[in-house]
């Protein structure tokens, strides 16, 4: 495992509670939709604020999804779970309670793997549990007064709990980007994080190496793998400082501030005592028969470790390279596609991971948003492979089809004149004059200088405007240099 990084002498111990918003159309107990964006209190009906006379009803959807995420990790799924109450006053739930899942969730145990520094690292899970989503409470454009938005009330949520697994702000930002990816592979969540689909809430703590873990505070709400990494910083830093200056750290809940870069004290932490959980009387247990279970193990997508495998045994691909190409779901579709259609797995890969990327990375596109479809891609190699263009042209062919000046490869390639010359006698007469023309580089390249021989195919492409194909000249001017 090697072995954790010290700070200032002491040791970060890191958990990490993380939401993700379940991509069911309409909430976890009501029928009303979870649309993003709708005007204020236009989506919470009546179920959602416990009015009397009203009854929750579970998603199956909902439920569906937290048993992909289990089967997805290797955790346990409970064939019966409870939902329970969780009691607490905040304006923003109207009801006094959340209805969440404490003692039997119905995800137990699990897993998660990833890449850090150049190993694999585990982060252990505790549970995930099903729970509804709050309110929000809207504090601008109010005179100074609070407004409630109630459409988040009953979105529904899988609340995913590690393990004080990480050891540092690093490998806490890698766990989350990993289970990130994960639910967005699996289709269960958006990861929409400027929207609120998938947030953090980071345990830190800090102690002596080998001591017992110390008091931790819960930093809520971080909704960027940016403010992750920085909240945690800070925390660590903050919490280290009060113990050298010979004073304790309470346990707390606290907000992180983007623009300082500090976190601040919210409220004393809460235990579990705090806020009397007992089962909800309006939901009965939760029941996941084994057929159900299976059924859903059918229909699940091939997961990322596992397409990555097959990416390196049946297409040759590089450790590496298959991680690239199954960064997404939507990026390995794509890959697949455009591989087939080429029948050049390492070329269909070198293009993703050279031009797709750099200008999808450049324009903050995500793969889906690409201008140019795999078969259009796949054509484009096919004209590298048979010598039709240049790697430089194919290049520009790539631009034109990318800016949407040019629909179709082989008409980008004629209009822009982009063709590599095809007729040997032409090539040879420029190989002839290049070589009368440049009598040191001969002699330099007959003296045994290589660099001469490239200066020489330069010539070459230059005297033919770049449509000479390259190892086609190189050919032809080392058989004339070494009969000549």
């Amino acid at each position: 495992m090697g072995t954790s990084p010290l700070i200032r002498g002491f040791e970060v111990v890191i958990g990490l509670e993380t939401h993700a918003q379940l991509s069911t159309a309409s909430k976890i107990f009501s029928g009303a939709s979870t649309r993003f964006g709708a005007a204020p209190n236009t989506q919470a009906c009546a179920v959602d604020l416990a009015l009397p006379g009203t009854l929750p009803v579970a998603n199956r959807g909902a439920v569906e999804r937290a048993i992909r995420f289990g089967l997805a990790v290797g955790a346990k799924i409970a064939p019966l779970s409870i939902f329970a109450r969780k009691n607490y006053f905040y304006p923003d739930l109207p009801k006094g309670y959340q209805i969440s899942q404490y003692e039997i969730p119905v995800v137990q145990g699990g897993r998660v793997e990833f890449a850090f520094e150049g190993r694999r690292k585990a982060v252990q899970l505790t549970r995930a549990h099903l729970e509804e989503d709050a309110g929000k409470s809207l504090h601008e454009d109010f005179a100074g007064q609070t407004g409630i938005d109630l459409n988040r009330a009953g979105t529904p949520l899988l609340e995913i709990v590690t393990e004080p697994d990480m050891r540092s702000a690093a490998e806490a930002v890698e766990y989350a980007k990993a289970l990130h990816a994960l639910v967005v592979w699996l289709g269960i969540c958006d990861g929409n994080m400027q929207e609120g689909s998938f947030r953090c809430d980071a345990n830190v703590s800090v102690r002596k190496p080998g001591a017992p873990f110390g008091t931790r505070r819960e930093i809520k709400n971080l909704n960027s793998f940016r403010f992750l990494q920085q909240a945690v910083d800070f925390e660590v830093q903050w919490q280290i400082d009060r113990i050298e200056d010979g004073l304790a750290v309470e346990q707390a809940t606290v907000l992180f501030n983007p623009d300082t870069g500090e976190t601040r004290a919210m409220r004393t932490k809460e235990d579990a005592h705090d806020y009397r959980y007992f089962p909800d009387p309006d939901l009965p247990p939760l029941v996941i028969a084994p057929e159900w279970v299976e059924r859903v193990r059918a229909a699940m997508p091939e997961l990322p470790a596992a397409m990555a495998e097959r990416f390196q045994r049946a297409d040759g691909l590089s450790p590496d390279d298959a991680a690239l190409m199954t960064q997404s779901l939507a990026f390995a579709r794509y890959y697949e596609s455009a591989r087939d259609a080429c029948g050049n797995a390492k070329l269909a890969a070198n293009w993703l991971m050279g031009e797709v990327s750099k200008r999808l990375n450049a324009e903050g596109r995500s793969i889906e948003e690409a201008p140019l479809a795999p078969a259009q891609l796949a054509r484009l190699i096919g004209r590298v492979v048979d010598g039709t263009v240049s790697n430089a042209g194919a290049r520009q062919v790539f631009d034109a089809l990318w800016s949407g000046a040019g629909s179709e490869v082989d008409a980008v390639i004629a209009e822009r004149g982009l063709k590599q010359m095809s007729d040997s006698g032409a090539l040879e007469a420029i190989v002839d004059a290049v070589i009368a023309a440049n009598a040191k580089s001969v002699e330099e390249f007959r003296a045994g200088k290589d660099r001469a021989f490239n200066a020489l195919v330069g010539q070459v492409m230059k005297a033919s405007q770049g449509k000479a194909n390259p190892a086609q000249a190189g050919e032809l001017l080392r058989s004339k240099l070494r009969s000549g």
